[in-house]
């Protein structure tokens, strides 16, 4: 079930993440880096580089859950932040408009060879 809801507190890390790491590793970085607790209730926000993965990572009844989305077109459009802190903290309407908004992008055809 998809547990996210609005009374959560919800904190995006505005670094970009390699996307290959998992529960363990952005668990550390969760708490070495944001200085925050995984156990706490709330839900971490890490994006790639590139702004077309995202993982939220969260901890429910049953242990920790990681949701993944992958966009096939587009990036998503993130608010403004001060890339200088550990964490920024967002509202559940910032996550909709992140996830929902997202911007498409104008790709240049290399030439082939």
């Amino acid at each position: 079930m998809f547990h996210l809801h609005e009374k959560l507190q919800y904190f995006l890390y505005p670094a970009p993440v390699d996307m290959r790491k998992s529960f363990y590793t952005l668990s550390g970085i969760v708490s070495s880096v944001m200085k925050r607790n995984v156990q706490s209730g709330e839900v971490f926000i890490f994006v790639n580089r590139r702004l077309t993965t995202m993982k939220v990572l969260h901890l429910e009844h049953g242990g920790l859950v990681i949701y993944h989305k992958k966009l096939e077109n587009g990036v998503f459009n993130l608010p403004a932040f001060d890339e200088t802190v550990a964490s920024e903290s967002i509202s559940w309407r910032d996550l909709m408009m992140i996830v929902s908004d997202v911007k498409p992008i104008k790709r240049r055809m290399g030439k082939r060879k």
